[in-house]
């Protein structure tokens, strides 16, 4: 049973990244059960949408791993005296599933076209264990769309993968699987943003120690300021008085 600490509402597993590596590795070495079990990764903004998004909650409710994506979390969780050990990315997390060297059958669905082929190549390369089984990148508005997404789980249930990674964006991504994931031919499936661009070397990270200080949130900024900008302005505005609401449901 994976320990857990509620903070604003969600339920994040209390475990590091090498926990973490493990349990997915545990999961893709069984059988696929009767859903895909699915992996959502918190950041400030998912903790923001998660408060006005009854939809978004009921996915996070039905998720078999919630990470701590964003180090604000972590940070939060120690000022509550719920301390998880360290934040768990999801763009860290899959290159980490990747490097543990066990045989994996991979399906990367997502990314615009032609990246999720780019990172399979890249993969290959630098991954041997891995198998990427397929790829897809569904057009615009796919969700709304019957037959595009029979197409993505006629082409998931033909390759028949151990992991998808799925890089739809938030809350896309975790709405689709929640709703698709007894449909999913998959064993696991990680909701995984821009991984499948990181991993095509299509986008760049930001360097480590902005990372390490939480500071990734503004190297995307300055990458793509008019796409993400406003969804920092409001985060900016709305996280502390998530802080606040927490600390007098604590302590009042």
């Amino acid at each position: 049973m994976i320990e857990t600490v509620e903070l604003f509402g969600m339920r994040i597993a209390r475990v590091t990244m090498r926990d973490a590596v493990g349990c997915v590795l545990d999961w893709c070495a069984e059988p696929r059960g009767a859903a895909c079990r699915y992996i959502v990764t918190p950041n400030v903004d998912h903790a923001v949408m998660f408060q006005h998004r009854g939809e978004l909650r009921a996915a996070y409710a039905d998720a078999a791993l919630v990470l701590a994506d964003g180090l604000p979390l972590v940070v939060a969780s120690r000022l509550f005296r719920k301390s998880l050990p360290e934040r768990v990315a999801g763009s860290d997390l899959v290159p980490q599933l990747f490097a543990a060297g066990e045989p994996l059958r991979v399906f990367l669905l997502g990314a615009a076209p032609g990246v999720a082929d780019a990172a399979a190549g890249r993969i290959r390369l630098n991954w041997p264990s891995v198998d990427v089984v397929g790829t897809y990148s569904p057009p615009l508005g796919f969700e709304n769309d019957t037959a595009e997404n029979d197409r993505i789980l006629t082409a998931v249930a033909a390759a028949k993968p151990d992991l998808l990674i799925v890089g739809f964006g938030a809350p896309k991504q975790e709405l689709w699987v929640h709703k698709n994931c007894r449909q999913l031919e998959a064993k696991v499936a990680i909701c995984a943003g821009a991984t499948i661009d990181f991993l095509a070397g299509h986008r760049r990270r930001s360097p480590e120690w902005m990372r390490r200080a939480g500071l990734e949130w503004l190297h995307r900024v300055a990458g793509e300021p008019r796409r993400l900008a406003g969804r920092y302005a409001r985060d900016a505005w709305e996280f502390p008085q998530l802080l606040w609401r927490e600390w007098r449901r604590l302590y009042s």
